[in-house]
């Protein structure tokens, strides 16, 4: 991967950053947690639950991806960056402009 490439991945990847931090602000508003007196009716509160566990899930997973992309952005100078953990071959290029966070060759990804 050149320089340019790089350069344009760090820019992917502080978008995206920024992206996911501003998914996680709106979802933290989504998981409070439902009042057990809100006159609202017992289904419409169950669906509120519902909702509720759906956005947590949700929030999860959007902060556990914030963390692998920052983790990307200080890497993605290293020599390393770009090949699989697993069989340290290269990840191709389109993989890694789509998903920067991913360790894995796609053959890797899968066998997983």
């Amino acid at each position: 991967m050149n320089q340019e490439e790089r350069r344009k991945l760090k820019c992917a990847i502080v978008d995206e950053i920024a992206a996911q931090k501003h998914l996680i602000e709106s979802l933290a508003e989504s998981v409070k947690p439902v009042a057990p007196d809100n006159a609202i009716g017992r289904l419409t509160r169950m669906e509120a639950l519902g909702s509720q566990g759906i956005s947590e899930n949700t929030l999860g997973a959007a902060r556990a991806k914030l963390a692998k992309l920052e983790t990307a952005l200080e890497k993605v100078d290293r020599p390393g960056f770009g090949i699989c953990v697993r069989c340290e071959n290269p990840i191709p290029k389109g993989r890694i402009m789509a998903m920067p966070e991913n360790v894995l060759c796609v053959p890797c990804a899968e066998k997983r």
